[in-house]
């Protein structure tokens, strides 16, 4: 009989009470090791609802955040999805249960190549990651089905607008530090509708490639 983590079936009803109902994202949040993304210092931490920090001053999102911008998205499992920030990789590997084929950018090497290593141990194969300015997009793909932005710009990055599909879904944090909204966008040929969802706290979004770490 398989052991059962007390403090996973705690975070799954914490996220049930939370508003998040979508039994996929619940269940891809159940089935995703937390404590294979954090440091071994915060590994007691894991599965509690809570962000925590990781290497190159940035940090993995609480769970409930994680589960309502996945939610939101509206993934059926047919989606090419881009997602900027790759980070620990934890979202990423949550966006791999639930989407066709996921394409993910960082901007530093030592999180990439850490969250790179997990995708393998995990067997996650339809991955593509990339270290690259995730302002930019990834231009060689063409469209996504769905964009979301882990880190937090003031405005949606235009370049990212573009290259969202027609119907498309972006989510992503908007505002200045502290002011940040959880927005959704959907494409509507030439327009952009969106709504907010939710107040949130997410590192800023920064050009370029890092020259360290």
């Amino acid at each position: 009989m398989a052991k059962v983590n007390l403090k996973t079936v705690e975070l799954i009803l914490a996220l049930r009470g939370s508003g998040i109902s979508d039994h996929g994202v619940l269940s891809a949040i159940e089935t995703t090791p937390r404590e294979l993304f954090v440091s071994p210092e915060f590994s007691d931490q894991a599965w509690e609802d809570r962000a925590l920090p990781i290497a190159c001053g940035q940090t993995i999102s609480q769970p409930m955040v994680v589960g309502q911008m996945t939610e939101a998205l509206c993934l059926t499992g047919r989606e090419k999805v881009l997602e900027v920030g790759t980070g620990s990789g934890y979202q990423c590997a949550i966006l791999s249960k639930l989407a066709r084929r996921v394409y993910t950018i960082e901007r530093y090497r030592t999180l990439l190549e850490e969250a790179k290593r997990r995708f393998s141990a995990l067997k996650l194969r339809n991955i593509v990651p990339r270290l690259g300015d995730g302002g930019q997009g990834w231009p060689e793909q063409d469209s996504f089905d769905r964009i979301i932005m882990t880190a937090a710009a003031e405005k949606p990055p235009p370049a990212l607008l573009a290259q969202l599909r027609d119907h498309g879904l972006m989510v992503a944090p908007i505002g200045s530090s502290g002011r940040q909204k959880l927005t959704v966008y959907r494409r509507d040929g030439d327009v952009f509708h969106e709504h907010t969802l939710d107040k949130v706290r997410f590192v800023p979004l920064l050009p370029g490639i890092a020259r360290t770490l």
